[in-house]
């Protein structure tokens, strides 16, 4: 490790912390409906989309009718995103000749963008055309980001309410996200990609000759429009193959900065715009306290292991730390930074091979995304999951105390803490279930490239990544088969909305709830003790839970390592 490295990893910190409470401010305005600058700009956008929709955003819902409208909303959009990559043969802005994508594989894609996992089994440069990109795959980067944080305002206001049947109107959260926040941010955004060198053009390649006097073609397209909302919306779905490691998506240190910031500005803004829901901003504080801790920790650990370099290799006389994977411009501090933030996010990019990482290296992003991308999380899915840990936690301290528990003037009671297990049981429950199916059917089994515990890794990677809504890979398991792409595609379809529905029915149970008022016998949850408090209640669950299936993967894979033996 290097003080470079660690100016980085404070730099960064340091400005995502001040970005938290103006990020958090405007999202605020949007929860709440209110006028904004670009009002005046955007506003009748907003409205003829209502009246061409037959909508009217002053109708609010309750939470049955809002899960309903998001479900078919995102129903509807997975079918068109089918139709587009199977038709991608007939269709234009095709420069390159693409056939159409297979069957299995274009179902794989289509639940994989519209669950905001962008779990990528292609090349995008070999497979997807310009028109696929554009209109099949960059508009769910924007509406599943969207419906992400119009979800969690559905739970703060189940949380702010009091004696409420409704919690908003779907289609009007959704349309002022995408509007006043996704939109303008992400065209100024790729001004600036385009500014330090990622290419915007319809254009399918480019032949070279390079320096050595050989041929090359270079794939182009239109690149930083997706790059944009592939991190803001924690995405992570690139235009070619390597993702954020390829120097069109990810050209310089200024922009990789720039990637790593945006995955977690808006994560970051929404737990400052939930302490203001309601009315007390040191709620948002104490959650962002709790997720940076353990960020902070992962980050430890990854640099420290990446930097101790592969004992195997010291062994053989070679000395340093581990750069196979990692590209040269980023070196390991950024390399292991961009690794935690993107899996803490739920967003996926990468700008290293992360089956490459040492073992322990690798196991802390496979531990962020298997508590449940609470670590900022996803825009949106990353507070409205660390909330249901909020209740588990806030009902263990009620326990402990004596009284009925209470969470921002709201009675925990029986039903919220069913439906709060139930959302996060969905999540160890698929991925242990199918990465021990596919450990033992022949047709999982040829998936790996590496045998004992790294190509059970392999596995356990690929289903957390896909249950966990999170999309990068151990790049080691060849998923692009009908076995793997049917499977992956259930389950990230799972691990999205079976969690939300729950989730949702926890809100509108919340809403229809009196206030109390806070008293002496009240369980404070602003101080250190509710953060410290908060951070085991979500180690316990997940390292209890996951670490049989950890001890079979990277912990042994470690201890091969460390002892000098090669599986």
């Amino acid at each position: 490790m290097t003080i470079q490295g660690w100016i980085l990893i404070l730099a960064f910190t340091g400005i995502l912390l001040a970005l938290a409470k103006p990020v958090g401010l405007w999202l605020f305005a949007l929860y709440e409906g209110r006028r904004t600058p670009l009002h005046a700009v955007l506003g009748p956008v907003e409205r003829g989309f209502y009246t061409l929709a037959g909508i009217n955003p002053n109708e609010e819902q309750n939470w049955r009718r809002y899960a309903v409208h998001m479900l078919l909303f995102n129903a509807v959009l997975l079918l068109f995103t089918y139709a587009v990559l199977r038709l991608q043969g007939v269709l234009p802005f095709n420069p390159q000749g693409l056939p159409g994508v297979g069957d299995h594989l274009a179902f794989n894609t289509a639940v994989s963008f519209n669950t905001n996992t962008n779990w990528q089994s292609y090349g995008g440069e070999s497979t997807m055309s310009n028109l696929s990109q554009m209109l099949g795959l960059t508009i769910h980067n924007f509406l599943s980001a969207a419906t992400g944080i119009a979800l969690a305002f559905a739970l703060f206001r189940g949380f702010a309410r009091r004696e409420a049947k409704a919690i908003g109107n779907f289609w009007a959260d959704v349309t002022r996200v995408t509007l006043y926040l996704l939109l303008p941010v992400c065209i100024g955004y790729a001004l600036f990609l385009i500014a330090n060198g990622v290419p915007q053009t319809l254009a399918g390649s480019v032949d070279l000759t390079t320096l050595e006097g050989v041929k090359q073609t270079l794939a182009l397209g239109p690149v930083a429009s997706q790059e944009a909302i592939k991190l803001l919306g924690t995405n992570g779905g690139g235009f070619f193959n390597a993702n954020s490691a390829h120097p069109f998506e990810n050209p310089t240190g200024l922009a990789n900065l720039a990637q790593m910031l945006s995955i977690f500005v808006i994560g970051t803004g929404l737990t400052y715009c939930f302490g203001k829901a309601v009315g007390d901003t040191r709620q948002g504080w104490a959650i962002l306290s709790a997720m940076m801790i353990l960020f902070l920790a992962g980050v430890t650990i990854t640099y420290w292991q990446e930097a101790a370099g592969n004992p195997i290799l010291h062994n053989l006389g070679v000395a340093g730390g581990n750069m196979e994977g990692k590209e040269v411009r980023f070196g390991i501090a950024a390399s292991a930074l961009f690794s935690v933030v993107t899996t803490a996010a739920s967003c996926g990019a990468v700008n290293a091979m992360h089956d490459s990482f040492t073992a322990l290296g690798g196991m802390i992003p496979l531990f962020n995304m298997q508590l449940g991308e609470i670590v900022i999380g996803g825009v949106g899915a990353g507070i409205y999951g660390f909330l249901l840990f909020a209740i588990l936690a806030v009902f263990v301290a009620g326990l402990m105390v004596g009284r009925t528990p209470e969470y921002v003037g709201k009675k925990i009671e029986a039903r919220e803490v069913k439906l709060a297990v139930l959302s996060i049981a969905i999540l160890p429950l698929i991925i242990l279930g199918f990465t021990a199916l596919s450990s033992v059917l022949g047709a999982g089994l040829a998936g790996p490239l590496n045998k004992g515990p790294h190509g059970f890794s392999e596995i356990l990677y690929a289903f957390t990544s896909g249950v966990a809504n999170n999309g990068s890979a151990f790049a080691g398991l060849t998923a692009n088969t009908p076995y793997y792409n049917a499977l992956l595609g259930i389950a990230m379809w799972l691990g999205r909305f079976f969690i939300i529905v729950p989730m949702l029915a926890i809100a509108g149970s919340l809403a229809a709830k009196k206030h109390v008022p806070e008293s002496a016998g009240s369980f404070p949850t602003t101080g250190g003790l509710w953060v410290g408090l908060l951070v085991g209640i979500i180690l316990i669950l997940g390292g209890l839970t996951f670490l049989p299936s950890l001890a079979l993967g990277p912990i042994a894979d470690h201890l091969a390592m460390t002892s000098g033996q090669l599986f």
